[in-house]
């Protein structure tokens, strides 16, 4: 448990990654109450300097003892290197926010959007999971959904940016897309087929049942989230030629009815959330306008005619702030906020 104090001792570990980088940024823009800043990183970086605040922070490598007298460390290092060192962080005395998909699944683990389920955080033992970036901004737009006409289903396709996959695939897209326009061909290393200049169904590795493991993650992450088994949920998760920023087209069904206004003006109070719909002046959430933002943006808010409790939108958020960093520094705000 973190222990009210006025500055603490924070690691980014992961570091030198995209989703890392972006945890300094976040830590220094949001004024988080930083006594010391350590990083860590693949040995491949050890020695490299990161700034933060104007000073050069050297990058570090891990080793047994490395957590010793850290207070909160935020993780962006892939699935198994969290399985080796989050426990070994949390054996420590320090509380880790860990962003791969390692532990969100584990019962023992809250799975925590602050916005949606802080109380979770109450019951940690060590290690909160950060959802996947793709849940992240979906439940934000649920949950006041649910609170005020109980959602029963929900049928969600994503339009996912190439930045959910790390630095290689941006580096690949621009490639790609400089190849291509050269008439030159388009080499595939990150993923099985060309992305610029198309969309890819399929993120992540396929299922028995047909379906992506990101798509499955959507599912299970929003009922342990919500708290709520009986939330029905189908998803079809697509890599598109983008940089930054993932949306989402949302169809939602409800028990009780609620109008598309109602809905707007739910959206409108909730906390993370922008509502941006006036598609008649062409107004509607784009990623390159939200990219930067820390807020999830809604628009195209309308009643699903085929159906009698449906409602249709559209939702954009930038996967690297909200989806990762931004999300995992916010619970760390919420544990110093409930520190005795």
């Amino acid at each position: 448990m973190v222990k009210k104090k006025a500055k603490y001792i924070v690691a980014v570990v992961g570091a030198t990654g995209a989703v890392g980088n972006e945890m300094i940024a976040t830590l220094e823009q949001r004024n988080f109450p930083v006594e010391k800043l350590r990083l860590f990183a693949s040995e491949r970086s050890e020695g490299k300097n990161l700034e933060f605040k104007g000073s050069e922070i050297p990058v570090e490598s891990l080793n047994e003892s490395s957590f010793k007298g850290i207070d909160i460390a935020l993780f962006s290092a892939g699935a198994e290197r969290s399985k080796i060192w989050a426990p070994v962080a949390a054996k420590s005395g320090c509380v880790v926010v860990d962003n791969s998909s390692q532990w969100r699944m584990d019962p023992e683990v809250p799975l925590v959007v602050p916005e949606v389920n802080s109380h979770d955080l109450k019951w940690h033992k060590g290690i909160i999971a950060n959802p996947n970036c793709s849940t992240i901004q979906m439940v934000v737009v649920l949950k006041p959904i649910h609170d005020a006409a109980k959602i029963k289903r929900v049928v969600v396709t994503t339009f996912q940016s190439v930045s959910g996959t790390g630095k290689k695939a941006m580096d690949e897209l621009l490639q790609q897309t400089t190849d291509i326009l050269n008439f030159k061909e388009a080499k595939c290393n990150v993923y099985p087929h060309q992305i610029a200049f198309n969309v890819l169904p399929h993120i992540d590795k396929f299922l028995e049942n047909g379906y992506t493991k990101e798509e499955m993650k959507m599912v299970n992450e929003t009922r342990k989230i919500m708290g709520d088994n009986s939330i029905r949920l189908t998803a079809t998760t697509v890599r598109v030629p983008v940089f930054r920023c993932h949306s989402e087209s949302l169809n939602i069904e409800t028990e009780k009815k609620i109008t598309a206004n109602e809905v707007r003006a739910v959206l409108s109070k909730a906390p993370g959330i922008v509502v941006f719909d006036a598609p008649e002046k062409n107004i509607y959430p784009l990623p390159v306008d939200v990219a930067g933002k820390d807020e999830t943006y809604v628009g195209r808010i309308r009643a699903d005619e085929s159906i009698d409790n449906g409602i249709n939108m559209w939702i954009v958020a930038d996967n690297l702030r909200k989806g990762a960093a931004l999300n995992a520094v916010q619970i760390a705000e919420k544990l110093i906020e409930m520190a005795k």
